[in-house]
């Protein structure tokens, strides 16, 4: 045994210090190589890029870019075209019997469930004959009456009139300003003593009361 070991060490001529070293030497390559068993490092090649979804990547980031320029621009014109109808509304005022609800939303105070309302009471009444009518209108304050009022007007050749010795219950009974009660009395005395000759003829004749006669008279055609 002695002998094999002293031709081990002629053999490979190492010191005390040199066999030590190589010793460390060998476990640190042992250990190196058993991380890399134990962890394997995989590279990643260039054919391994899903190329389809760095396009997608691309074009999502040029469409952000394209959306944010848009909206940008929209919210310019938008912008503009709300000065521009602020403006018109100013120097011009506007007709309650034909402007539409966008027309109505310019007003000041005036949102998209007050402007719906008002053409709704303009409906039933056939058209507005004094702008002071649209304190009647559901949510309208005094307030906002005040502001609008200098830039609205009503034009009376457009209020569609109620023949009253030709017209139904039905048509009768739609108009606001007509109670139930009335328009019964109103067609009793057609079919008592025939045609009605004006609101005075209406009032003397108590088909209707004196409030109803000041509210109503503009929206009646007595012609036959």
């Amino acid at each position: 045994m002695d002998s094999f070991k002293d031709f081990f060490r002629n053999w490979f001529g190492y010191t005390r210090r040199e066999r030590r070293s190589t010793f460390i030497l060998v476990n640190i390559i042992v250990i190196i190589t058993g991380i890399r068993y134990i962890f394997p490092f995989h590279e990643i090649s260039l054919k391994e890029i899903p190329l389809d979804l760095t396009e997608n990547h691309i074009d999502s980031t040029l469409q952000q870019v394209d959306n944010k320029v848009y909206n940008k621009a929209d919210n310019k014109v938008h912008k503009e075209q709300k000065q521009v109808k602020a403006y018109y509304i100013k120097s011009k005022p506007l007709n309650l019997n034909r402007c539409d609800s966008a027309s109505l939303e310019a007003l000041p105070g005036i949102g998209p469930v007050l402007s719906a309302r008002i053409i709704k009471f303009r409906n039933l009444l056939g058209g507005y004959v004094r702008a002071e009518q649209l304190k009647e209108v559901y949510g309208l304050t005094e307030e906002t009456f005040i502001m609008i009022s200098p830039r609205v007007f009503t034009d009376s050749l457009t209020v569609r009139k109620i023949r009253i010795n030709e017209a139904g219950f039905n048509e009768l009974i739609r108009h606001p300003y007509f109670k139930r009660n009335e328009v019964s009395a109103i067609l009793k005395f057609r079919e008592l003593k025939g045609k009605i000759t004006g609101i005075g003829d209406m009032t003397e004749n108590n088909l209707i009361s004196p409030e109803t006669a000041i509210k109503i008279g503009d929206y009646l055609d007595f012609s036959q």
